[in-house]
């Protein structure tokens, strides 16, 4: 393995509250790119450059040690998760196999469930084209055979990178938010500041334009989710 080098400094950029709550269109932006069909599973997928740079020197070290990272999401702006977000709250997309419509009626319990592993719109650090979602959406295959082998590389060298895991098991030190998601890393030195700025100007009653939005303020959406996260990765 190459011999490691501290993490990329944070820029302390201001970003925008459309910036914040996904609200921009990432294909056109500035400071966002495609990634490459190396790199990816899907097309049409684009992350911060700053983050893109950093993930591909993390790819050629991981792949030195014989693993291959692949990145099956990215950047997600606020219509793509309103899409995922609505279609579970409608019923159009079943969540563990039932209508969340008709078994969940109450929309606090309802969007508990969906939060489990999915953002409300507005509230995803996918928003903000720092944080990705590595080779496979489930723990379990991440805890033997080559995933097993992926995930101790992501342990011992991410950071290296820049690259947080930022969902961790929940207990004492992260009592609230998603679930464990072994998948999940996000780019510190953007991603830092995003997420002050985030807690500083971002309100619950500003989640809004999508089914359910009600629930945000009753959940306390901004204090338990979006900062709800690995206290390595604050």
């Amino acid at each position: 393995m190459e011999d490691k080098k501290p993490p990329v400094i944070r820029t302390h950029k201001v970003y925008s509250n459309e910036e914040l709550m996904g609200k921009i269109d990432v294909s056109s932006h500035p400071e966002f790119t495609r990634i490459k069909p190396m790199h990816t599973t899907k097309s049409g997928v684009y992350l911060r450059k700053q983050a893109y740079e950093a993930f591909q020197e993390m790819y050629e070290a991981a792949l030195k040690d014989g693993v291959h990272l692949k990145i099956v999401s990215a950047a997600r702006p606020f219509a793509h998760q309103k899409s995922i977000w609505e279609a579970k709250w409608t019923g159009a997309r079943l969540v563990s196999g039932k209508d969340l419509s008709k078994t969940l009626p109450n929309p606090k319990d309802r969007a508990l469930e969906i939060l489990q592993y999915s953002s409300m719109p507005g509230t995803s650090r996918h928003h903000w084209g720092t944080d990705i979602d590595l080779n496979n959406l489930e723990n379990s295959w991440f805890e033997q055979g080559n995933g097993l082998k992926i995930y101790n590389w992501l342990k011992d060298n991410a950071l290296v990178y820049g690259y947080c895991q930022t969902y961790t098991p929940k207990g004492a030190d992260r009592p609230y938010g998603y679930e464990e998601e072994k998948w999940h890393w996000s780019y510190l030195p953007i991603a830092l500041d995003m997420t002050q700025q985030y807690e500083k100007r971002i309100q619950d009653t500003d989640i809004a334009g999508f089914k359910g939005a009600e629930a945000a303020t009753e959940i306390g959406i901004v204090e338990k989710y979006v900062l709800g996260i690995n206290k390595d990765c604050k």
